[in-house]
């Protein structure tokens, strides 16, 4: 019996270490807020990193895009020594950013497009059907090798139950049903022991 809890103790732990590191995704660079500066669109997220020989500036309009309605990434890159803008060409990808891909399992790889700068960005529009946590990926070429960056993307609005909630409740039936059933064993223990004194009287 102690050996049974002892286990299911060890699982629960076990379960939310798990869901933690799973929900703990890196994500680069300082998030900040500001607004599009030729248009009314809602604030969008903004993160600069440096990667290699550049920096790099990546927004999304609006902040949160919604599941079926257009939304845009813009991706300002600049040399890190002289601050001349990127002249080559960016690949935009796209993955799942789920409990399941964050765990290794289930990960969706879409290429969204091949961009060129225009006027010193690049403009990548974006499309989902549903709503969830991804990460896009900015492919491109530093000199003599190819690189990828990677940043957050929510579209739409995510879960009230977050992966650490569903673990918890998991853990809680789990516990819940070895509850009942080991009640029940003793109850029918019992039972036959109290059938078996009485047939020995």
């Amino acid at each position: 019996m102690r050996t049974i809890r002892a286990t299911i103790i060890a699982l629960t732990v076990i379960i939310c270490a798990v869901v933690e590191q799973a929900s703990a995704h890196h994500i680069l660079g300082r998030p900040s807020y500001s607004l599009n500066e030729d248009s009314n669109t809602p604030p969008a997220v903004q993160v600069e990193t440096q990667l290699g020989n550049h920096m790099l500036t990546y927004m999304v309009f609006p902040d949160v895009p919604s599941p079926g309605k257009p939304g845009r990434i813009n991706l300002y890159m600049s040399s890190i020594k002289d601050g001349k803008p990127y002249d080559g060409k960016v690949t935009f990808k796209v993955r799942n950013d789920d409990l399941m891909a964050k765990l290794g399992f289930g990960i969706h790889l879409e290429t969204l497009g091949v961009q060129a700068s225009d006027d010193n960005v690049f403009r990548q529009g974006v499309l989902f059907g549903e709503a969830g946590d991804y990460i896009l990926i900015a492919e491109y070429r530093d000199g003599v090798k190819d690189v990828s960056v990677e940043f957050p993307l929510r579209v739409g609005v995510p879960s009230s139950v977050g992966p650490a909630g569903l673990a918890i409740g998991a853990v809680a039936v789990v516990l819940i049903v070895f509850g009942v059933v080991q009640r029940r064993r003793a109850m029918t223990g019992k039972i036959r022991g109290s059938k078996a004194e009485s047939t020995d009287q």
